[in-house]
């Protein structure tokens, strides 16, 4: 091999100058001036293989330095790979022209491709774990940088509605008087109906803010009985829509939680599918369903009104994300909040016949079971 490495030696100059010029490099790299020497290096490495003075050690720690660099230098891990590509060809070549005998030019390409496939494989498995660590970086600054930003918009909000929730009280209670009052005067029942609809608004945003949670005690209540109650406030709005609402709702189910925040949630609901609805034409239905299954309560609110397209069904819980004109982008956002401080799931499924928004309780948060056991 010594004649070998003394060939390789002479025409170092000519191959790395060969290597500079055929060599890939982006114009915002800022080792592009550099590239070269690392071919040099890599050059010279193989020299040192063949005299068994470089060890495979040797050979990872000149790759993860290239490797650190290309990181460095943000460039595609294409070129990288291509130039690492050219310098084992030009090499090769460089053999083949010599008058060297099979006997000892087959194992000295053999330790050639033995000495860059090591190479390429730690460069690049450097690479790619430094890509994935700077991604995961930027991924935990978008996150912390996100929550900060929806914290001071919360507070913000928040301090607001709050202040906000003080006259609207006392509007809502004057009405109530002037209802009394005045029975039979014109447009009472729907300025009230609507100052409910504007303090329900208002609470959900101090539900997200946490203001608006108090000291309280959780209760079982009947659902039949909380839709009845819901579909009767949202009466107005299901008129205005011409909505057919089916209901298929198991009497005896109960939950057991706050029953103000359920109820909110499926008012959202409900209000989201006469919105689907407004646009609709011909029958409108939104359609209820409620039933118990080993002991988990499933509830289902459905509508066949505009389907929400499949790109967006991942990130309608997240928070802000609207696709209404005058939306808040928390309505869903409360929802699964309050769904899974009681113990429960909420699944969405969308297509062109119907959307389907699925909420299921475990069997601690049903009563049913209990009581069946006692008969």
């Amino acid at each position: 091999m010594n004649e070998l490495t003394t060939y390789l030696d002479e025409h170092e100059t000519a191959i790395v100058e060969t290597f500079r010029e055929q060599v890939v490099a982006s114009e915002h790299d800022q080792f592009k001036g550099f590239i070269h020497l690392n071919g040099q290096a890599m050059y010279r490495m193989v020299v040192g293989y063949f005299r068994e003075q470089i060890t495979h050690e040797d050979i990872k720690q000149l790759a993860f330095k290239v490797a650190n660099e290309r990181n460095q230098a943000d460039i595609n891990i294409g070129d990288f790979v291509y130039n690492v590509c050219l310098g084992r060809s030009l090499i090769l070549e460089l053999l083949q022209k010599g008058s060297f005998e099979p006997s000892i030019l087959v194992p000295a390409i053999v330790k050639i491709n033995e000495c860059f496939d090591v190479f390429l494989v730690h460069a690049v498995s450097k690479y790619t774990e430094l890509k994935n660590n700077d991604l995961a970086e930027k991924k935990l600054f978008i996150e912390r940088s996100h929550k900060d930003r929806l914290t001071i918009l919360g507070q913000m909000a928040s301090s607001f509605v709050h202040e906000f929730r003080n006259p609207l009280t006392s509007i809502i209670g004057f009405s109530k008087l002037l209802k009394e009052d005045h029975p039979n005067l014109p447009y009472v029942d729907i300025i009230v109906n609507e100052l409910h609809q504007l303090n329900y608004r208002v609470s959900q945003f101090l539900l997200v803010s946490k203001k608006g949670v108090i000291t309280r005690k959780s209760e079982v209540f009947n659902i039949q009985q909380l839709f009845e109650e819901i579909l009767a406030f949202l009466y107005p709005n299901i008129v205005d829509v011409n909505a057919d609402i089916q209901c298929w709702i198991d009497p005896e189910c109960e939950l057991t939680g706050y029953r103000d925040e359920i109820k909110q949630v499926f008012i959202n609901i409900i209000s989201n599918a006469l919105d689907a609805l407004y646009r609709k034409s011909g029958q409108k239905v939104v359609g209820i369903r409620v039933s118990q299954v080993n002991g988990i309560t499933q509830i289902s609110i459905s509508n066949n009104g505009i389907p929400i397209p499949p790109d967006l069904l991942s990130v309608i819980f997240e928070p802000f994300f609207t696709t209404k004109e005058l939306g808040t982008g928390i309505g869903l956002y409360v929802c699964k909040e309050i769904i899974e401080r009681h113990a429960g799931t909420i699944t969405c499924e969308s297509s062109e016949k119907n959307t389907t928004f699925t909420m299921q309780f475990q069997p601690a948060m049903g009563r049913m079971h209990e009581k069946k056991a006692l008969d």
